[in-house]
């Protein structure tokens, strides 16, 4: 499958589709969560079967034009959290600052 030319989280935009470490697609990019200021990216946040997930800058492998790539399992997704409102809560321990949808 071809996703395009790899990018920066800056130029991620909403719609694009998301996959699992297998391949499979489990949801598309709702929001990017950074800290422009500090050119900090925290994750994004994903519309997916089981509604919003946050997914850390960590467990996301590549980030390309046309498809987000996770290290996650497909059937991880589920239990991945919800963002909170605006997709600025944090998980228990944090990001170190205060995310913010790009």
């Amino acid at each position: 499958m071809d996703e395009g030319n790899p990018i920066a989280y800056t130029v991620l935009v909403p719609g694009v589709p998301v996959y699992a470490d297998d391949g499979e697609r489990v949801g598309s990019v709702e929001r990017v969560l950074a800290d422009t200021s500090e050119d900090i990216f925290h994750g994004i946040v994903i519309a997916t079967e089981y509604g919003e997930r946050l997914v850390l800058a960590e467990q996301v492998r590549a980030l390309h034009q046309l498809g987000v790539n996770l290290d996650l399992a497909a059937t991880a997704i589920a239990s991945l959290p919800s963002p909170g409102p605006l997709g600025t809560s944090s998980p228990p321990g944090g990001y170190g600052g205060g995310p913010t949808a790009a």
